[in-house]
């Protein structure tokens, strides 16, 4: 096993899902090069728009984004790397699932759940399948 790839995994279990799937978002608007505003976040995530200022407020002060007032989120390179990290898990798991012949929309919601909460251990080997049958 790859020791930094644990670490950084290890790294996810410190926040809620709530937080992971808010900069997943973000890095996936930001991907889409689409400003990281409250409106959009609150449509991507499908939540209100208070529910995104406090999220903001709360991953302010985990030192996952920054925003100046009524500005656009940013994350922070600690969030980036959360965001990353999340988002490789999503797109390892659908792709594993993609495989084993999940239909495409139940793969999405699926894999969007067990991101937050599968072992390392599972993750790993299921990115190695997936590595090793390409």
């Amino acid at each position: 096993m790859n020791i930094t790839l644990l670490k950084m995994l290890h790294m996810l279990r410190n926040y809620t899902k709530a937080q992971e799937d808010f900069v997943e978002a973000l890095l996936m608007l930001e991907r889409d090069r689409e400003p990281l505003e409250t409106t959009r976040v609150a449509k991507k995530l499908n939540i209100s728009k208070p529910a995104v200022h406090q999220m903001g407020h709360e991953l302010i002060d985990r030192g996952l984004i920054t925003r100046k007032d009524y500005g656009d989120m940013k994350l922070t390179e600690a969030g980036r790397k959360l965001a990353e990290e999340v988002l490789h898990r999503h797109e390892v798991l659908k792709e594993f699932l993609l495989s084993i012949n999940v239909e495409e929309a139940i793969a999405e919601s699926d894999c969007c759940q067990i991101e937050h909460v599968i072992s390392d251990e599972t993750f790993l080997a299921i990115e190695k399948f997936v590595e090793n049958h390409k």
